[in-house]
C-alpha cells in the first residue's frame, strides 16, 4: 500500500489499481487533482500479488472507494467524485 498524499485526517478515497494500467493512470491524475482542490487525501492499493483483491477487482480496475464504500470502477468522473466528497 502506498500513500501518495499526506492528509491531516485519514484519507477518504482508496484507489485499487495495478501497475501498467492506463485507466489506473488516468484515474490517479483525476483523483490527485480533486484531492488537491478539496484538501482530501487518498491511498492507492495495488491488487497485484493479492489473490483476494485480484479476484474481487481484477476485471474492474481502477476501482475507487470513498469512506469505505465502492464509488466507481473503470473511469473516474471528477464531478461525481467532488459531489460524493462534499457529503
Amino acid at each position: 500500500m502506498t500513500s501518495p498524499t499526506t492528509p491531516t485526517t485519514p484519507p477518504r478515497i482508496t484507489l485499487y489499481s495495478r501497475p501498467g494500467c492506463h485507466l489506473c493512470d488516468d484515474a490517479r491524475v483525476l483523483i490527485e487533482q480533486v484531492c488537491a482542490e478539496l484538501g482530501e487525501g487518498y491511498v492507492e492499493v495495488s491488487i497485484d500479488g493479492d489473490a483476494d483483491l485480484e479476484s474481487r477487482f481484477g476485471h474492474e480496475i481502477p476501482v475507487t472507494f470513498i469512506d469505505g464504500k465502492q464509488h466507481d470502477f473503470w473511469r473516474v468522473d471528477p464531478v461525481r467524485l467532488r459531489r460524493a466528497l462534499a457529503v
